[in-house]
């Protein structure tokens, strides 16, 4: 996450901070290095989750359900559990968040290289409000694919979102968009997963992360000053506030936690190798505008892998070449640019570019 090798996107170039041309191809991908996962990982003890980063996610992101919702809908719970009983020996397909966790459990293997000992993992709870009948054929799908999640809250029928803060929760993905917007408004980093026709393929050597700025890691306080006054205000407005950090957005505490696990491989040689790199993919341009997103980063103590200024244009093209496992903005259009080129985005319902008229 250094500010030294990121990525400045201005008019349609990519360049490093040392005048290098850049890659969306990480440090680490090359085949001698690749982290997959191992079965033997499955007996290990999950971490104790006050010290790990705990991501909830809902059982319909992880798997793809959709013909078990129709049922759902059509014929009640105890039709669903009825049909998830006799079907129990069936696996689910993988859902748009099952790379995303397999990444997770590969940085996990990293971490555990370097710190045996160490409770300061990714830990997956999987969060549903359905019947605990139903785990039974979810534990045989999820050995199935052989994910490492131990945890399950099954709340049958009830809102999950009343658990997340008992869980340590520091993300929280769902399809639905009622209980995200619950999960922000309790101050847990929340977001709408959306599934892509054909999802690109991902690294399985490092964990990629791609965020929006405003409205995602920082406020949206630029936002409404660009709802209010326009381009030429907003620019003028970043141009005098260059050096004054914004406010934290949403997911500002993941970035965090992130960097948190990235900091643990440098301390031991492991920059170049970390198995996760983030992206800055912002609408801002590489002037003013962008220099008080890297100075807002660099006031908070965080920093970012690569940042691209794309000073307005469409998200989705760059996206499909950095190839994230997971693509967080505000604004559902550049989450739709984003889905319609394979990328597994997800729309964080906060700030103005979501207030309802």
């Amino acid at each position: 996450m250094s500010l030294n090798s990121q990525t400045l996107t201005g008019s349609g170039q990519d360049w490093t901070r040392n005048g290098s041309s850049s890659s969306s191809r990480g440090p680490m991908e090359n085949e001698s290095m690749i982290l997959k996962p191992s079965t033997p990982t499955r007996n290990l003890i999950p971490p104790k989750p006050e010290n790990a980063i705990t991501i909830a996610v809902s059982s319909q992101v992880l798997f793809n359900m959709e013909k078990e919702q129709q049922i759902y809908k059509q014929q009640g719970m105890e039709g669903y559990i009825k049909y998830q009983g006799e079907h129990e020996t069936e696996h689910f397909s993988p859902g748009p968040a099952c790379s995303f966790v397999k990444a997770l459990e590969a940085v996990n293997t990293q971490l555990r290289k370097l710190y045996p000992d160490s409770d300061e993992l990714f830990d997956v709870v999987l969060m549903m409000n359905n019947d605990a009948e139903v785990g039974l054929r979810l534990n045989n799908t999820i050995n199935h694919h052989q994910l490492f999640i131990k945890r399950f809250c099954m709340t049958g029928g009830n809102s999950p979102v009343s658990f997340l803060k008992a869980y340590h929760t520091n993300l929280y993905l769902s399809s639905d968009p009622g209980k995200v917007r619950e999960a922000l408004a309790k101050g847990i980093a929340a977001a709408i997963m959306f599934t892509p026709e054909k999802m690109n393929e991902v690294s399985e050597t490092q964990l990629r992360v791609a965020f929006d700025g405003d409205g995602v890691l920082f406020s949206d306080e630029s936002e409404r000053i660009f709802k209010k006054d326009g381009l030429e205000g907003f620019q003028e407005h970043e141009k005098t506030h260059e050096k004054d950090p914004m406010k934290q957005g949403p997911l500002k505490c993941f970035l965090e936690a992130l960097g948190k696990l990235q900091n643990k491989c440098y301390v031991n040689g492991q920059r170049m190798d970390c198995p996760i790199r983030t992206y800055l993919v912002t609408a801002r341009d590489d002037g003013s505008a962008g220099k008080r997103a890297l100075n807002t980063l660099s006031s908070w103590g965080l920093e970012i892998d690569e940042a691209h200024f794309l000073a307005g244009a469409p998200k989705g093209p760059k996206l499909k070449e950095i190839r994230p496992h997971i693509f967080f903005d505000d604004q559902k259009s550049h989450v739709d640019g984003a889905v319609e080129m394979g990328t597994v985005a997800c729309h964080v319902p906060y700030g103005t570019a979501n207030e309802l008229s």
